[in-house]
């Protein structure tokens, strides 16, 4: 059996099965990523909702995993050696479970620094101008009466959708034949961008036919239809 009293966290949302990965995520675009990844993988995993909408991610024992106070985190009781490793941050958990499994990363030193870098593109560019588009275009900003924020995002957000476009064109991944972490780092939020923030319109989604077509190839994928429900909403 193992042991995971060394994380507080776990006496907030008790592991039923201490031998798999914890989860402690939401099915918000960057709690999927993780979700997606363990459903791909076939990993063993236990899933604890965090409700962020009551701030359970700023409770004492989430902070003792994760001190900025985000979703999703894990805590792995196989990790390296052997020992028990909590993380946090989707980008480090996904390159962390690729290596782990040896899967969804290439083998070669080229090819796989080429795919950390679209993981970071992601991770720096389009999660951050996506969601700034979910507050002003879905929640409280869109009350806001100058409509330059919104705008900036709109554009930047609409700049970033023809990288990727560009980058898809004869492509089926990211990467090309082969689907990767890059992928499942993308996908959620380019789904919640045209699903939960209503900005297809508002970002002419439908114009960007690469991205689309790709968008499409990642959704039938039976595990990533598992992952974006993982861990649902009460």
């Amino acid at each position: 059996m193992s042991d995971l009293s060394a994380f507080p966290i776990t006496t907030r949302w008790p592991a039923l099965h201490p031998e798999r990965i914890q989860l402690y995520s939401l099915n918000t675009p960057n709690g999927v990523k993780v979700s997606i990844m363990l459903e791909e993988t076939g990993l063993p995993y236990e899933p604890h909702l965090v409700d962020i909408m009551q701030d359970e991610s700023h409770l004492p024992a989430f902070l003792s995993l994760n001190p900025n106070g985000k979703i999703p985190a894990i805590v792995d009781p196989d990790g390296p050696g052997g020992k028990p490793l909590g993380l946090f941050e989707s980008g480090a958990i996904l390159l962390y479970l690729a290596e782990k499994t040896g899967r969804f990363i290439p083998a070669d030193p080229a090819r796989r620094w080429e795919t950390i870098q679209w993981v970071f593109f992601q991770m720096a560019s389009i999660g951050p101008m996506f969601g700034q588009i979910g507050f002003f275009h879905k929640f409280a900003g869109r009350e806001y009466e100058d409509k330059r924020p919104l705008q900036r995002y709109v554009d930047e957000s609409k700049r970033l959708l023809g990288v990727l476009d560009e980058r898809l064109a004869g492509r089926d991944w990211i990467m090309g034949e082969d689907y990767s972490i890059a992928d499942i780092a993308t996908l959620g939020w380019v789904n919640n961008l045209v699903t939960f923030y209503g900005a297809r319109e508002l970002v002419a989604f439908d114009g960007y036919a690469n991205v689309a077509a790709w968008l499409a190839r990642g959704l039938a994928r039976p595990a990533v239809q598992r992952g974006l429900g993982i861990p649902g909403r009460s």
